[in-house]
């Protein structure tokens, strides 16, 4: 198994991106892959992907991908499904489009969230209390049948993490390139924080029997990020980019 650098969740973030490919060059790795959720309408979507192709990154369609592929703004999704698609081109759209819901790489699986899902976290469970690491029955469940994986990759959550399965499968979280924190309200209220605003990623090989993996945290221009998000409209998400949490937090 040669040394694979994991990137996702760019979510159009350019500057983010480049920080992580040139850290990357640095780090003799032989290959790059993509978790997905490439483009994102408060940023710099096609640029994103343009960058992804001029590095032939090998990538897979996310749930916001999946989105902006429609024929019309999904539900709720409308202002970066517009802003996005106005700046995609078509080879772009092409490319988003081409991009497949999982690859396997030897006995590594990569998806976006869930084998079955690209709207499911794997290694974490979502109560009504909030978001909290998976159990390994939990986790087990939700990968189902990958075959002889013995390393599962996913994005789809934003927060670097390993988590090393009693029956020995490691499964991992790059964490995100480019949107450190987030809020969402399915199935119930809750937030991702990975709690500073660094670009993140992960580097695994396997010298010997064991795999080893390497989280990475980057610092890039996130103030440059952060602004072009308020122009278009996104304060929240110009908080997310500048802090890694997803709301100020009341000292008591």
């Amino acid at each position: 198994m040669k040394r694979i650098a994991i990137v996702g969740d760019i979510h159009g973030n350019l500057a983010a991106l480049e920080a992580v490919l040139a850290d990357i060059a640095e780090r003799r790795v032989d290959r790059i892959v993509d978790l997905g959720d490439v483009a994102q309408g408060s940023l710099q979507p096609a640029a994103v992907i343009d960058r992804l192709r001029q590095a032939g990154v090998a990538s897979i369609r996310g749930n916001a991908d999946r989105l902006l592929l429609a024929s019309s703004p999904p539900p709720g999704y409308e202002a970066d499904y517009c802003l996005a698609r106005a700046e995609m081109s078509a080879a772009d759209v092409e490319w988003l489009g081409s991009q497949p819901d999982f690859r396997v790489i030897d006995d590594v699986y990569l998806c976006h969230g869930t084998p079955s899902s690209d709207t499911t976290g794997l290694l974490e469970t979502i109560e009504a209390g909030g978001a909290r690491v998976g159990s390994d029955r939990e986790i087990a469940a939700r990968l189902g049948n990958v075959g002889l994986a013995s390393l599962i990759a996913v994005g789809h959550t934003h927060v670097p993490r390993s988590v090393r399965l009693v029956d020995g499968r490691l499964c991992i979280n790059p964490g995100s390139v480019g949107l450190p924190a987030y809020e969402d309200d399915q199935p119930f209220p809750h937030v991702m924080e990975a709690g500073s605003p660094h670009a993140r990623y992960a580097i695994i090989d396997r010298p010997g029997a064991a795999w080893r993996v390497e989280h990475v945290a980057i610092a890039y221009d996130w103030e440059g990020a952060a602004a072009v998000a308020e122009a278009r409209g996104r304060p929240d998400r110009a908080f997310w980019l500048r802090t890694g949490r997803s709301r100020p937090k009341v000292v008591p």
